[in-house]
């Protein structure tokens, strides 16, 4: 069997560990069960969760078979990781629509079939619990004293932390107990912003089993400042075609800072690491087709091989090479509409360009809006149909986000 522990070292996944020497053993020597829990908050998986996903497939082509939680259960009482205020309560029937989408874009990177792999909703089990009977055979394990010093309660204890919130780390730890109880888990991986709450599940296993079971987290996707990525002026930046559409997914990756690519090409492709080290060596300008390897791979993982080469065309359209641009992201608007021309900030809008008229006032003061590579100065520019080129006009936002607008 091959040690994927290797894999995940080289490239930079592994921010802790439980317990190196036992955990690097077990998975060079013995097929491992492991799980992450995704809590489906919404619906669609975004791109830190995918950093999780392209983890389970390293780990699953290397022999090992994952658990993918889906999170019906918890996401009832909200994990407070990472969050400065309570999460908005949802209802049982906003989640089990969120969990269908998360299994549908689950499926395409992980081999469900023939027991390789499972997906279970932990509702199953949390949502049956007798609370009393909970309290006493799990919470009893647990020290008040040592839960207030993990990371993700001591953040908000100044804010307010609610008792509902207080008991995700005990659902969390219990999910992984029941995990190795039926199903021999033995592994819990999750993000670093995780590892109090994995650390609670294996020292539950250890008090009510008399087991040593393991946990390992991965560094989140973030800059070489340290800030979260995949964060976009419309908000996260979705796997679900319809919430970001892969020309926007694909130019997002094409745009990020220098010094991120060689990072993303190691966590979120599986190009061979030659390769990658090949990339590495290039400077200066060459760094844009480094760039433009991420940004075809990423989509073509999440969008498909078609998707990806409509988005690679339709960005080097923008370039001048020549190609059609017919892939890029389009607003269709009735002749009706331009009659009498329209108000280039109510176009603004209208693209969803911008969230606001605020917001479009404050770009064309700064020069940052286009059209048909004109500068717009005046906040009372008028659109109007001679602007329209074969019954297309091209808004530019900034220095990279470009949007058709198509009379129909």
């Amino acid at each position: 069997m091959s040690s994927v522990f290797q894999t995940l070292k080289e490239r930079g996944f592994i921010a802790q560990i439980t317990h190196e020497e036992p955990v690097k053993k077990i998975l060079e020597n013995e097929k491992v069960t492991f799980y992450i829990g995704f809590d489906p908050t919404a619906d669609s998986l975004h791109v830190g969760h995918f950093l999780q996903m392209v983890v389970m497939s390293h780990m699953q082509k290397a022999g090992h078979r994952p658990i993918a939680i889906i999170g019906g259960g918890t996401t009832m009482v909200g994990d407070p990781t990472g969050k400065t205020d309570m999460r908005k309560m949802m209802t049982r029937e906003e989640i089990q629509k969120n969990a269908e989408n998360f299994k549908k874009q689950l499926s395409k990177f992980i081999d469900f079939s023939d027991g390789k792999a499972l997906m279970i909703d932990n509702a199953d089990w949390l949502l049956e619990l007798n609370y009393v009977r909970f309290l006493r055979e799990i919470g009893v394990h647990f020290s008040v004293n040592r839960m207030l010093t993990a990371e993700c309660f001591k953040s908000r204890l100044e804010k307010g932390l609610s008792f509902i919130e207080f008991n995700y780390m005990l659902m969390q730890s219990y999910d992984f107990l029941k995990l190795y109880q039926d199903y021999g888990c033995v592994l819990q991986l999750g993000g670093d912003d995780q590892w109090s709450n994995i650390l609670g599940g294996i020292d539950l296993i250890r008090r009510v089993e008399g087991k040593e079971v393991y946990g390992m987290t991965f560094n989140l996707l973030t800059t070489s400042e340290g800030v979260k990525m995949g964060k976009t002026e419309k908000g996260a930046l979705w796997l679900d075609a319809n919430k970001t559409p892969p020309y926007e997914f694909y130019q997002y990756w094409r745009n990020i800072n220098d010094k991120d690519v060689i990072n993303c090409l190691k966590l979120l492709t599986f190009l061979p690491m030659d390769e990658i080290e090949k990339l590495s060596k290039l400077e200066g300008q060459e760094i844009n087709e480094a760039k433009k390897v991420l940004a075809y791979e990423v989509t073509k993982l999440i969008h498909g091989e078609e998707e990806a080469i409509k988005a690679q065309n339709a960005a080097q359209a923008l370039f001048g090479k020549g190609v059609s641009s017919d892939d890029m992201p389009t607003t269709e608007i009735s002749n009706n509409d331009i009659l009498d021309g329209i108000n280039i900030i109510d176009l603004l809008v209208k693209t969803k360009l911008v969230p606001s008229k605020g917001e479009g006032r404050r770009l064309i003061q700064q020069g940052g809006i286009s059209v048909n590579n004109e500068k717009i100065n005046e906040f009372n520019f008028t659109v109007k149909t001679d602007d329209f080129k074969d019954n297309e006009l091209i808004i530019k936002k900034g220095k990279k986000v470009y949007h058709k607008v198509k009379l129909v």
